[in-house]
């Protein structure tokens, strides 16, 4: 938590973020301005295909390839952000990893005395170190609070607030130790900066999601964007579980079995939103949408109305992130242009 404080503790009105997003299939990066008080703008985006040669693993293939895009970044995409800001070099790098080299978790926190207390940011930073537990192998990249309750009641706005009992939603991101020190030592042997955030791309992704649709307070996350699908349930604005379930990449009765299977799971514990929200790459997503359509999914409502499935495009943040670029719009980094925006501001608080 202290590094990730460190991370976004920026008191300039303006900065240059460098955005790299890591799957098994392909990395992108991008160059993103922020300026206070307007829609960040994206100035370069690329996208690479991971291309596995003969007997190479999926890292050493991914990690090359990053490498390719890199150098790409810093060769075409510095002079243009030089052009549009004075300078080429960027501030901070933020970084998505995307399954099988992340895991996403949620928990709650609880914090009750028998007097009043006032509820602080240190205080909830003093609680996560204590009950952070270390996992051998794996990184803990990042831990986000997606959710409080002050008094029983759901809040925004928690800090400084007197209460008796409080509880926070914490979602984790842990990483494979081994990608990650690859992926850093990449980038580090590229960029001057030492400020680099690994993230799961899952969590990211949620986290951007609820910011873009700030008024569904209910909803199910359907993420198939990577081999791996996961599923998040959001209530009154609150994370309430998260899970992985079929590989993406399996024929699509098998996908959907496995969809099908852990929203009963889900059902058992929750009552289920009627809003689906779908995520995944553009040219798979109406596909995917009509398969969860035929599977009727009702039966999990009870009830004659059946679920909204809204697959989640790149038109949907026209509004939130200005693209100068004349490249085609890409959704993941679209997404993490947005998370950043919302997540240094929450920091700076």
């Amino acid at each position: 938590m202290s590094f990730i404080s460190h991370f976004f503790h920026n008191e300039k009105r303006a900065e240059s973020v460098v955005l790299v997003d890591i799957g098994t299939s392909s990395v992108a990066g991008a160059y993103a301005r922020y300026v206070e008080g307007e829609l960040p703008v994206l100035l370069y985006t690329r996208r690479f295909p991971v291309e596995m040669r003969e007997k190479e693993s999926p890292e050493r293939a991914m990690l090359r390839a990053l490498q390719i895009l890199g150098t790409t970044l810093i060769r075409e995409g510095a002079p243009i952000l030089s052009r549009a800001t004075g300078s080429g070099s960027a501030n901070n790098i933020l970084v998505s990893i995307d399954a099988p080299w992340q895991t996403t978790s949620i928990r709650m926190e609880h914090f009750e005395q028998k007097t009043p207390f006032v509820f602080t940011k240190s205080l909830v930073t003093r609680k996560l170190e204590e009950t952070n537990i270390a996992v051998t192998g794996k990184l803990l990249a990042d831990e986000s609070i997606v959710g409080t309750i002050l008094n029983g009641y759901e809040t925004s706005d928690p800090y400084g607030k007197k209460v008796h009992r409080a509880s926070v939603f914490v979602l984790s991101s842990l990483i494979d130790e081994k990608i990650a020190d690859g992926i850093l030592s990449v980038l580090q042997s590229m960029y001057h900066t030492k400020r680099i955030l690994p993230i799961a791309g899952s969590s990211l992704r949620y986290q951007a999601i609820r910011r873009a649709f700030p008024h569904e307070r209910n909803a199910l996350i359907v993420d198939a964007t990577g081999p791996l699908t996961s599923i998040a349930l959001v209530r009154k604005d609150l994370f309430i579980a998260i899970v992985e379930t079929a590989d993406r990449t399996a024929d699509r009765e098998s996908w959907v079995d496995g969809v099908t299977k852990e929203l009963t799971e889900l059902a058992k514990n929750y009552p289920l939103p009627h809003t689906i929200f779908l995520l995944a790459r553009e040219p798979e997503i109406s596909s995917l949408q009509q398969t969860l359509n035929a599977a009727h999914l009702g039966k999990f409502w009870l009830s004659d109305n059946p679920p909204k499935i809204v697959p989640i495009l790149a038109n949907h943040l026209n509004g939130l992130v200005h693209q100068t670029t004349a490249a085609s719009p890409d959704l993941l980094l679209l997404l993490m242009t947005l998370f950043y925006q919302h997540r240094a501001h929450d920091e700076k608080m």
